[in-house]
């Protein structure tokens, strides 16, 4: 078997509304307006604290596909000013995105039980709210966001070999920064994290045999499983990743952009930022070299993302481990890239009408168990008005 990263083609209907004129995509995406219709004719569940559930039309999977969104569209209307990383979540909404992430890995992993037949992975791409909307590779909706999918490994090991210079898979470069320039000192700063239920995994043994990928990331396993979702102790070490990854970030671009050595005045770990990173000599030079390059190529200086972005999240890989990986996110792709599958989105109507009575049958088998918690309320759609599947094409479309 050849290890290569893998492109897929997953069908797609047309979109319902139009942009209009003189508006990008992804401006358009993110009105109050699509949003709205979003929620209306894709909506599954929402809670009161506006987490919402709902099914990706334009999505990457053809076997189970949905996300969770802050969806603060209807509260607060300047794109810019949205939420759009979890540490910037009240505690409540963390609270119940944390069961809401519990309980949908719970029903794919019990829906999925072979990980030698699927692919499970659940995670976050966010970003920094100051990104400007037109931007290459920015997210269509830029809110905080947990995706949930499955592709069966039968399609992987059949799909063509992506190429492994696409921007998606290299994140347009800058992925190297960190991996190529800074493995070293990026892995001992993270690897240092107080952490009893996470494990710390070599990079080498979290690749997925089929890809190759993650290649290069800081990675942990769960120790004893998916018994552990549950404790809200393993949702507190997944947090702390995240806090260290964003201690590594601002204190290395604070470097780049001011060329002063010092402890950011929010970080998380700020021993840990002292005696590991600014004590490195590496880290200081990288950074130094990084600021000279700034200061003299304005292109490059105009992709620099001097606020923190990541992308973060959860598989199972073959083994049948659940492994978390981070990774920086400069250009917005997408997390199935993290694990070298690149999706390409096709409009088709007639494939995509043949796959959708079985992919909302799930969404809906999964949204059950969000009920059955008891901490919001389902949402009837054009395509599922009583809680079943019905066709409705010609009424509801695509609007992401």
């Amino acid at each position: 078997m050849v290890v290569a990263p893998k492109h897929i083609l997953t069908p797609r209907p047309p979109m319902s509304l139009s942009i209009p004129d003189g508006m990008s995509r992804v401006e358009f995406f993110n009105s109050p307006a699509n949003l709205k219709n979003l929620a209306e004719e894709n909506g599954l569940f929402r809670t009161p604290e506006d987490l919402l559930m709902y099914r990706k039309l334009i999505g990457h999977s053809a076997e189970f596909d949905t996300s969770v969104i802050l969806d603060t569209s209807r509260k607060i209307l300047d794109p810019l000013g949205r939420p759009v990383r979890r540490d910037q979540m009240k505690r409540q909404q963390k609270k119940v995105f944390e069961q809401m992430t519990q309980i949908l890995c719970g029903y794919m992993l019990d829906t999925y039980p072979d990980p030698e037949k699927h692919l499970i992975l659940c995670g976050e791409a966010s970003l920094d709210a100051t990104w400007p909307l037109t931007k290459p590779g920015v997210p269509s909706i830029r809110m905080i966001h947990n995706h949930f999918m499955v592709f069966p490994y039968a399609q992987l090991k059949k799909a063509e070999a992506a190429d492994p210079s696409d921007p998606n898979l290299t994140d347009s470069g800058h992925n190297s920064l960190f991996l190529r320039h800074l493995r070293e000192v990026y892995h001992e700063f993270l690897e240092v994290l107080d952490l009893q239920i996470l494990e710390y995994l070599p990079a080498e043994e979290s690749a997925l045999s089929l890809t190759g990928y993650p290649q290069g990331l800081p990675s942990w396993y769960v120790k004893k499983g998916r018994e552990e979702l549950t404790n809200r102790y393993f949702w507190y070490e997944y947090e702390q990743i995240l806090r260290g990854f964003l201690d590594f970030y601002r204190t290395f671009f604070d470097l780049v952009s001011t060329g002063e050595a010092k402890v950011p005045s929010n970080a998380n770990f700020s021993a840990q930022v002292d005696n590991v990173l600014l004590s490195s000599n590496k880290f200081q030079n990288v950074a130094r070299d990084l600021r000279e390059r700034v200061i003299q190529d304005p292109a490059f200086a105009n992709e620099i993302r001097w606020r923190p972005a990541y992308k973060q999240i959860m598989y199972r890989d073959d083994k049948g481990r659940l492994v978390v990986t981070i990774s920086q996110n400069s250009v917005g792709n997408a997390i199935t890239e993290l694990l070298g599958i690149v999706v390409s989105r096709v409009e088709d109507p007639e494939a995509y009408a043949k796959i959708e009575p079985a992919l909302v049958g799930r969404l809906l088998e999964a949204r059950e168990r969000l009920i059955a918690a008891n901490i919001g309320e389902p949402i009837s759609a054009p395509c599922w008005p009583k809680g079943e599947y019905i066709p409705c094409r010609e009424i509801s479309a695509a609007n992401r």
